[in-house]
C-alpha cells in the first residue's frame, strides 16, 4: 500500500510542478525610489496593476530606525522614499522607472518643489544588477531626450536598509484626502510636471472623495503643510493684516473649510462686505464645527471663534452684523481654504453642491 502511494505521488509530481509554474503564486520583487515627499510618491505606484503594496519610509542614511523628525532634521543622511512590492509578471521594472521619472524634478539637487533639504533629494535604489542596468539606461535616455535644460542629478545607488515610516504616513493620500490635496496643490509639484510632461501623465492623482471625519495633524505635519502666516494664525492665535489677505474681497460661490482639518465652516451665501478687510459671515455653514470661547487677552472681553476638530484659531465673533442674525463672524483668511462650487464634488464636499 505504501509503495502504491509513493508511486502515485511520483507520477503526480511533474504535473503539480507544471501547474505551479503556470499558475502558482507569483514572486514579488522590490523597487525603491526617493522622489521628495513620500505622500505624493505613493498614489502613482499604487494605481498600477501588479503593484501589491507601496510603503513610505526612509533609506540611504546612517541612523537605525529613524523617525520623521530625525530624517527631516537633515542629520541622518536618509531620504524620504517609497518601497514598491510588485509582481514582475504583471508590471515591469521599466514601467516603474517610467512612473518614477514622471513624478519628480530630476534636475533639482536641493530637494523637491516646496520641500527643501537633503532628505527630499531624488534617487533610485537598485536591488540587483538588472535593476541597476535598467535604471542607468532610463536615466541616459531621459538625458538625451532634450526635455530638460539642466543636468539630471538623480542618483542611482545600491539599496540599503529601508525603515518603514510612522503609520500616519502610510497611504496618507487615502487617510487624509483633504489635507493631502491641499498640500499637493500648493507644493508646486503638479504645476511643474504639467509644464514638463503635459496633462496626460502618470502624475495625475486626483482625490475625488473625502472622509466625513476631520483630525488635527501633528505639529511636524502642520509646519510642513502650512505657510508661516497660516501657522501663526491657526496655532498661535495670530491675526493677518486687514485688506492684505486672500478672501476679504472674494465674491466666488463656494464654501470655506478649516485650512488644517478640512472641516466645513462657512458658505459664500452668508458672506458679506463688512468693510473691515477680513472675510465676514452672518452665520456658520456647520454650527457644530464652531467653538466659541471668551478671550480676555486684549484688555477686553471678546468672543474667539475656533474649529471643533482641529482647534484652529479662526477669528472673532462680533454683534454688529447685518440682519437677520446681527452677527459678524470676522475670520482670518489664513485659517481658511476656499472650495469653489465647481470643485465641491471633486474635493469631497458634494453634499454642499445643492446649496448653489
Amino acid at each position: 500500500m505504501i509503495k502504491k502511494l509513493l508511486l502515485f505521488t511520483l507520477l503526480l509530481l511533474p504535473l503539480i510542478t507544471v501547474q505551479a509554474q503556470a499558475g502558482g503564486v507569483s514572486h514579488l520583487e522590490k523597487a525603491t525610489f526617493a522622489g521628495g515627499c513620500f505622500w505624493c510618491m505613493t498614489p502613482p505606484f499604487e494605481k498600477l496593476d501588479g503593484v501589491k503594496e507601496v510603503i513610505s519610509g526612509y533609506t540611504g542614511g546612517r541612523t537605525v530606525n529613524p523617525t520623521y523628525d530625525d530624517v527631516t532634521s537633515e542629520t541622518t543622511g536618509h531620504l524620504e522614499s517609497v518601497e514598491v512590492l510588485y509582481d514582475p509578471k504583471k508590471v515591469t521594472y521599466q514601467k516603474l522607472l517610467d512612473v518614477f521619472w514622471h513624478q519628480i524634478n530630476p534636475t533639482d539637487a536641493g530637494g523637491q518643489f516646496v520641500d527643501r533639504g537633503s532628505s527630499y533629494k531624488t534617487a533610485i535604489f537598485y536591488h540587483n544588477e538588472e535593476q541597476k542596468k535598467l535604471a542607468e539606461e532610463s536615466k541616459i535616455k531621459l538625458e538625451q531626450s532634450g526635455r530638460f535644460d539642466k543636468p539630471i542629478v538623480t542618483e542611482i545607488r545600491p539599496a540599503v536598509p529601508f525603515y518603514r515610516a510612522e503609520e500616519y504616513h502610510q497611504d496618507y493620500w487615502k487617510k487624509n484626502p483633504v489635507r493631502y490635496e491641499f498640500y499637493r496643490n500648493n507644493s508646486g509639484r503638479d504645476q511643474y510636471l504639467e509644464k514638463i510632461w503635459g496633462k496626460d501623465t502618470a502624475m495625475n492623482t486626483p482625490v475625488t472623495e473625502a472622509k466625513d471625519t476631520y483630525h488635527k495633524p501633528s505639529q511636524a505635519e502642520l509646519k510642513k503643510i502650512l505657510t508661516p502666516m497660516q501657522y501663526k494664525v491657526t496655532q498661535e492665535n495670530g491675526t493677518e493684516p486687514a485688506f492684505e489677505n486672500a478672501y476679504w474681497d472674494n465674491h466666488q460661490a463656494g464654501i470655506y473649510v478649516d485650512i488644517v482639518s478640512g472641516e466645513p465652516l462657512f458658505s459664500s451665501l452668508d458672506k458679506f462686505d463688512s468693510g473691515t478687510g477680513w472675510p465676514s459671515f452672518r452665520k456658520p455653514l456647520e454650527p457644530g464645527n464652531i467653538i466659541l470661547k471668551e478671550d480676555h487677552s486684549w484688555f477686553t472681553t471678546r468672543t474667539e471663534v475656533r474649529s471643533k476638530h482641529a482647534d484652529s484659531h479662526l477669528g472673532d465673533l462680533f454683534h454688529d452684523g447685518p440682519p437677520p442674525t446681527g452677527l459678524r463672524y470676522c475670520m482670518d483668511s489664513a485659517a481658511l481654504r476656499f472650495i469653489p462650487k465647481a470643485d465641491l464634488v471633486k474635493d469631497g464636499y458634494g453634499k454642499y453642491a445643492k446649496l448653489f
